[in-house]
């Protein structure tokens, strides 16, 4: 029998994606809404990214960070999205072993990192609000710089390992009923034991996305309560205005984010095409109305977009 299951092993150089088991006549249906949400979130990120390149007044730490968030969404869609609309429009199912263990490599240190960013933007909130005069010396291109290095390095060197775990080894089954080769989806189709690989991924995911969120909410509270002594009219107002737009993309990441955690905890009572969907829109969502949201929230932006608007 092991014999057999080698033999297995050693065929298998490929894995089959087969996106919504239980729904696949109305696939093509649903590629039409993603298709938007996709166009929509690169042309949005890639507008904001342009709007902050050729406009001197963005060229602060602030907009900066946001140039790296705009940067994680447009990765994380391409990894994602259209290797899912192949599968909706011409049915290639097919990926190979590098490919699969690739995107699950960037969809799980990228996720992270966008999350870090999401600290560091929120620490950034905090000293503006709380130490406006040392704003200046604090929050400075130095700074941005040591604060991607330390998000690229952080995630990377954390996240590396789950794919490695998962490509080590050995495949009995090659069909993966998932849209995306996420850890969970491929790694319960060895042959071998995955709790390393499961409580790895368990400790380090909620190690890192926890931590961040903890900052986060440790930021915004200091901030809330600054903001509540301040007396003069109109501060509170222009001081919750200047983290409003932030916020709010928190919101957005954190909910869906929660929402996909949830279902997967209640698999049993929840049919398995809604996680699969949920997981693909999670890669949507988010980088289609982070742009829009400070397009729309910030004075700045929406001028730069402007201005660049009618140079085209």
């Amino acid at each position: 029998m092991a014999v057999q299951s080698n033999y297995s092993t050693v065929l298998i150089s490929e894995f089959l994606l087969i996106c919504f088991p239980n729904f696949q006549s109305w696939q093509h249906w649903l590629s039409l809404p993603l298709s938007l949400l996709f166009l929509l979130a690169m042309g949005a990120n890639t507008i904001l990214l342009i709007t902050i390149w050729l406009e001197a007044s963005l060229h602060e730490p602030m907009y900066y960070l946001l140039s790296l968030l705009s940067l994680l969404d447009i990765v994380l869609c391409l990894t994602v999205i259209p290797k899912v609309l192949t599968i909706f429009w011409f049915d290639l199912r097919p990926i190979s072993f590098s490919a699969c263990f690739l995107q699950m490599f960037i969809m799980n240190s990228f996720l992270t990192m966008e999350s870090c960013t999401f600290m560091v933007m929120a620490y950034d909130r905090y000293v503006a609000i709380c130490h406006p005069l040392r704003y200046p010396s604090i929050i400075t291109g130095q700074f941005v710089v040591r604060a991607v290095i330390f998000i690229m390095a952080r995630n990377v060197l954390l996240t590396i390992p789950i794919p490695i775990l998962s490509s080590r080894l050995r495949y009995c089954v090659r069909i993966i009923k998932n849209c995306i080769c996420t850890n969970m989806s491929v790694s319960k189709l060895s042959c071998d034991d995955i709790t390393l690989n499961q409580l790895y991924q368990f400790v380090i995911g909620w190690t890192l996305l926890g931590s961040d969120l903890i900052l986060i909410v440790l930021s915004y509270s200091f901030i809330l309560k600054v903001v509540i002594r301040i007396k003069a009219e109109g501060a509170v107002a222009k001081a919750l205005s200047t983290c409003g737009s932030h916020f709010i993309l928190i919101l957005f990441f954190s909910t869906v984010l929660l929402v996909l955690v949830i279902t997967n905890l209640a698999r049993e009572r929840i049919p398995p095409d809604v996680p699969i969907l949920l997981n693909i829109l999670h890669h949507l969502i988010p980088p289609a109305l982070n742009p829009i949201v400070y397009g729309v929230r910030t004075k700045e932006i929406k001028q730069g977009i402007q201005k660049l608007l009618r140079r085209l």
